[in-house]
């Protein structure tokens, strides 16, 4: 074979071993987070972005970004542990990243908790629209609780009073839910005033115990608008 025909022999290797590997975090800033003022602590974490790169902006691909945080560092209160606030990046400022509130839930171990045995446990859900345009999806969950002077060890609920119980409990959280905002319907979530309130109203027809919001889902947003997320953060 003549020398000089076969070109990749000569050059030694391939061509992209040349390339040096280069520590990806050395390009990465980081950013504050900013919660709402529903919540008493407004720092609540950094999050790590890629820096402005050409057409790549580094807010662009902020926006958008869930972050789990636990209500307990939110609000400085280890009573509330058991719930998980999702927060939803909508604007950057600087080196601030302005958040929304976005989902909530309970952790799995307090939900597990809650199921017994010789109890009925009844859940509902809704799809309530706010006043402000978020359309929310609210779960509930609640127990059968047997009576003081109850002689047998179960409490089991029939099914038409189950029935009655779910209907109330719908009527509650849309009746709750559709009156107000979102940030109104946040602070209505944290202390659980939902929940006592379907207790109280369902008393007549079956006692309930431990009930509480097990889920909330924003389903669709309304148009993004700068002047209320400053409102919310102000």
């Amino acid at each position: 074979m003549a020398v000089g025909k076969n070109k990749r022999l000569t050059k030694g290797g391939k061509k992209g071993s040349k390339k040096k590997a280069s520590d990806p975090f050395l390009k990465k800033e980081w950013y504050d987070i900013k919660a709402p003022s529903v919540f008493s602590v407004r720092n609540c974490g950094k999050t790590l972005c890629t820096r402005t790169q050409g057409t790549k902006i580094a807010s662009e691909q902020l926006k958008g970004r869930v972050l789990e945080v636990n209500l307990a560092d939110l609000n400085n209160d280890d009573d509330q542990a058991f719930r998980k606030v999702k927060l939803c990046i909508e604007e950057v400022q600087g080196r601030n990243c302005l958040t929304d509130f976005h989902a909530m839930s309970l952790t799995r171990d307090k939900l597990y908790s809650l199921v017994r045995k010789w109890h009925t446990m009844i859940s509902a859900h809704v799809d309530v629209k706010t006043t402000d345009g978020y359309v929310v999806r609210l779960f509930v969950i609640a127990f059968t609780e047997r009576r003081p002077d109850q002689v047998s060890t179960n409490c089991y609920a029939q099914s038409a009073h189950i029935r009655k119980i779910r209907k109330k409990m719908m009527e509650i959280m849309t009746k709750e839910a559709g009156t107000v905002q979102l940030r109104e319907l946040v602070k209505k979530l944290i202390p659980e005033s939902i929940g006592k309130e379907i207790t109280k109203q369902t008393r007549g027809i079956f006692p309930l115990k431990d009930v509480l919001i097990r889920k909330v889902k924003i389903i669709k947003k309304p148009k993004f608008d700068i002047t209320k997320l400053m409102e919310l953060h102000g």
